[in-house]
């Protein structure tokens, strides 16, 4: 009996450990991007070159995975040193005291093929709140030099800044109150 017990918690064991990957990104082929409109007349992009996705993939159904990202607030990088420094103090995101955003996903549910809609808590500037995206599996490819499986995903979506309180003296006349974010990744299992 306890050989058929050690059998089936073996099988079992080994079952699970299937069910589920860790995904994470690589961070030479990985971004999230932004994009506000200043003036009203025109978009002024940037990104975050430093940030992590990580996903809790459920191999036999997806939609039960877990999605995480963390940006450094540090590395913001708008092409402008002197808008790039006014971003990181207090006026925005305080990146002093603020130095990371997180996002933690509550649901993901398949609204098309390979496309989901990705529900969680985004904390920036010291704020929770929830936020709704999208998610896009781009698809997988196997890299001929290490052998491993690469999977693309991208993230995207629209919050609003004063959700966080990021710029409050800055009227939406001048920089938009909607953030336009898009995250691109490429991943593979750890």
């Amino acid at each position: 009996m306890k050989k058929l017990f050690s059998l089936f918690a073996a099988v079992l064991f080994s079952a699970l450990s299937f069910a589920q990957i860790t995904l994470t990104s690589d961070p030479a082929h990985s971004r999230i991007q932004f994009s506000v409109i200043h003036l009203g007349i025109n978009d002024i992009t940037g990104n975050f070159d430093k940030s992590t996705l990580t996903i809790n993939a459920d191999e036999k159904d997806f939609v039960n995975s877990q999605v995480n990202f963390t940006v450094d607030v540090n590395s913001i990088n708008t092409h402008i040193d002197a808008r790039d420094k006014h971003l990181k103090n207090a006026d925005f995101f305080d990146a002093e005291q603020f130095p990371t955003m997180t996002f933690t996903s509550t649901s993901l549910k398949k609204t098309r093929n390979n496309y989901y809609t990705l529900k969680g808590n985004l904390t920036m500037h010291g704020v929770t709140k929830p936020v709704t995206l999208n998610l896009v599996y781009r698809g997988s490819y196997v890299n001929a030099k290490n052998k491993k499986t690469t999977h693309g995903y991208q993230v995207l979506g629209t919050i609003k800044r004063s959700d966080f309180n990021v710029g409050p003296n800055f009227p939406e006349a001048v920089i938009s109150d909607l953030v336009r974010i898009k995250g691109d990744f490429e991943m593979a299992a750890q």
